[in-house]
C-alpha cells in the first residue's frame, strides 16, 4: 500500500548512490547478493538475541535491495537479476520471523508460524498473478520499473519492513506484532485473489 510513496521519496537518493556504485564497477547482482547477506546476518543477530544489531543489518539489507534495481536501470536490466532479487527477498522476509522463533521458542514460535503461513499466502498470490500477467502482457502502470507485475495490497514491502522494525525495537511484543500483521496479510491475500480473479477474467490470453 505504501511502496509507491516510499519509492517516490527514496528514488532521488537511491539514484545518486547507484551512480557511484556503477562507476565503481559494481554490478546490480553483486548489490543484490550483498543485501541478502546483510539480511541473513541480521536474522542471525536476532536469533542470537541481539535485535538492535539485527535491526541495523536489516535496514542496511533493505537499502541495498532498493539500490540493486537502480544500479540495474543504469545499464540493461536482466531477467536473471529480477529473478535473483525477488527470490532472495522472499527468503529474507521468511528469515526474520524464524529468527524470533529461534530466539524465544516458547513465546514466539506459534506467532512466527502464523506469520510465515500468511507470508506463504501473500507470496504465492503475488507470484502466481505475476506469472499470468506476464503471459497475458498485462503491465502495472503504478510501478513500471519493476521486473515483475507488482500486485499491491495492504501489506507490501514497506509495511512488512515497518513491522520488522517494531519487532526489533520491542521484541517482547513479537507475538502481538506477528499475529496482528498476519491478520493484515490475510486481508491482502483476499484482495489479491479477488483482483487476480477479476483482472485475469477480463483480459484474454495472447
Amino acid at each position: 500500500m505504501l511502496d509507491r510513496v516510499a519509492l517516490a521519496l527514496l528514488t532521488p537518493a537511491l539514484r545518486g548512490l547507484a551512480r557511484r556504485i556503477a562507476r565503481a564497477g559494481i554490478g546490480a547482482d553483486a548489490v543484490t547478493l550483498a543485501g541478502f547477506a546483510a539480511g541473513m546476518a541480521g536474522a542471525i543477530a536476532i536469533a542470537l538475541e541481539h535485535p538492535l544489531a539485527g535491526l541495523g543489518l536489516m535496514l542496511a539489507s533493505r537499502t541495498l535491495d532498493g539500490l540493486d534495481g537502480a544500479v540495474a536501470r543504469l545499464g540493461t536490466p536482466t531477467d536473471r537479476g529480477a529473478f535473483l532479487d525477488i527470490a532472495l527477498d522472499f527468503l529474507f522476509y521468511a528469515s526474520i520471523p524464524l529468527a524470533f522463533a529461534i530466539a524465544d521458542p516458547a513465546a514466539n514460535a506459534l506467532a512466527a508460524a502464523a506469520l510465515l503461513a500468511a507470508f506463504v499466502g501473500t507470496g504465492s498470490s503475488f507470484l502466481a498473478f505475476a506469472i499470468l500477467a506476464e503471459r497475458r502482457g498485462i503491465a502495472n502502470p503504478r510501478l513500471p520499473s519493476k521486473g515483475f507485475y507488482y500486485l499491491g495490497g495492504l501489506t507490501e514491502a514497506t509495511e512488512t519492513l515497518s513491522c520488522f522494525v517494531l519487532m526489533c525495537l520491542w521484541p517482547g511484543l513479537f507475538a502481538v506484532w506477528a499475529f496482528g500483521f498476519a491478520g493484515l496479510c490475510v486481508v491482502t491475500i483476499v484482495t489479491r485473489l479477488w483482483a487476480g480473479w477479476r483482472v485475469l477474467g477480463d483480459v484474454p490470453p495472447r
